[in-house]
């Protein structure tokens, strides 16, 4: 293969492992709708092409009519992954009929590959393909014309995918195809990829928010996606109600945002929720998943953890939330949906962070009355993070430097 055919497709494969990466990570994350469909579809993707450009360990007739067979079986593959993404599985009106017709496909196709030769069993494969791709486009087209967002997506991705297949199968009949064959087919096969990955991520999305719901009830803030406040005040609850046995130490961490209500007034209770909303997907990003995390006011956070490694890295956990959430951010300013990805006004959150080592001994009102003062007093600090220095019996500032307290 020429050098610079292998790049492009390296940089696919490079893609296409990206991907299975990322299905795996969601996977982990208890996302497995999501990380399923895509991680398969990036395998499935990645096999076909390292078959179709010599990668078995076959030649002449046998590796045409393996290559004939994998043609329909990954055609019929990705024809029931994208009737799926649509939702057209769900109807009990479609879903027999179209897995009955592809069954269909699939027999007289492999059937009449048997009677040619294998180079002709293989043209035909992928022809067969090439026409499942292009019905399959029709379909995705159909519904986006009613009006389904998504579905345009999926229009341009089934494109690019007949881009790529048209050219994997000139490769298959033609080893000697020029470079030009190659890097049209890659690049095609990397943005399909790319948009089916986008469009499996929207499709699903909402499920993970159905799960919290499930999950919380009336306690589940939609605009965080976190505990609301009176299941906030359950969560503080649990841990410090522990009387009976011996004291246990607690970490409490307050987040407040200053300027959230002048944010409101200035440009309405719209921004004031997109400002909330990106302020609460930065922390649940960072935030370790055995620290327990809720809203404390409307313009706070409050976070709890019994960890002892939690524990000892609260400190080093505040210097990195307060990095992450003062990042500017373009903040929408409209509530109309076709204008909530237009870009408003810059913003970046002025943040105060109290930091409490405490103990359930301690009572549960006490201690989050305490970190949120703290909170608000480090909107005063140079640094914005607020600790308590027990040798001094008052508030401190958390210099840079860790472990190293600057009394006020």
């Amino acid at each position: 293969m020429d050098p610079l055919a292998a790049g492009f497709w390296g940089a696919f494969f490079g893609t296409a492992a990206l991907m299975l990466g990322v299905s795996v990570l969601a996977y982990l994350r208890l996302h497995r709708r999501v990380a399923v469909t895509a991680g398969i579809s990036a395998a499935v993707s990645a096999l076909f092409v390292g078959s179709y450009l010599g990668g078995l360990p076959l030649r002449g007739a046998a590796e045409a009519r393996v290559l004939a067979h994998l043609a329909i079986a990954v055609a019929t593959f990705l024809a029931l992954a994208l009737l799926a993404l649509l939702g057209l599985l769900r109807q009990p009106r479609v879903a027999p009929r179209a897995l009955a017709a592809l069954a269909a496909i699939d027999v007289v196709t492999l059937g009449a590959g048997w009677v040619l030769g294998p180079r002709q069993a293989l043209a035909l494969s992928s022809v067969v393909a090439f026409a499942l791709g292009a019905a399959m486009l029709g379909v995705a087209f159909r519904s986006a014309r009613r009006g389904d967002r998504l579905a345009w997506a999926t229009v341009a991705g089934i494109s690019f995918m007949l881009v790529s297949l048209a050219g994997l199968s000139w490769i298959a009949l033609d080893r000697e195809a020029a470079w030009p064959v190659h890097a049209a087919s890659a690049l095609a096969g990397m943005a399909y990829l790319s948009v089916m990955a986008g469009a499996l991520w929207a499709r699903y999305s909402y499920l993970l928010e159905l799960s919290e719901v499930m999950a919380h009830g009336p306690s589940y803030d939609p605009v965080t996606r976190m505990r609301s406040h009176s299941e906030t005040g359950q969560m503080v609850g649990d841990i410090f109600f522990h009387r009976e046995a011996e004291a246990r130490p607690v970490g409490v961490m307050a987040i407040c945002i200053a300027n959230l209500y002048a944010l409101e007034n200035l440009h309405g209770r719209a921004a004031f929720n997109h400002a909330l909303f990106i302020c609460a997907g930065r922390l649940r990003r960072m935030v370790p998943r055995t620290v327990e995390m809720g809203r404390l006011g409307e313009d706070g956070f409050l976070l709890l953890t019994r960890s002892m490694d939690d524990l000892r890295g609260l400190e080093r956990l505040a210097r990195q939330l307060r990095d992450r959430l003062a990042r500017p951010v373009s903040l929408s300013i409209s509530r109309e949906p076709g204008r909530i990805d237009e870009r408003g006004t810059a913003w970046a959150a002025d943040v105060g962070i109290g930091v409490l080592t405490t103990s359930t001994q301690v009572r549960p009102a006490q201690a989050v009355a305490t970190v949120r003062a703290m909170a608000r007093t480090a909107w005063t600090y140079p640094h914005r993070i607020a600790v308590f220095d027990e040798q001094a019996g008052q508030i401190a500032e958390l210099t840079t430097r860790p472990g190293v307290l600057t009394p006020v």
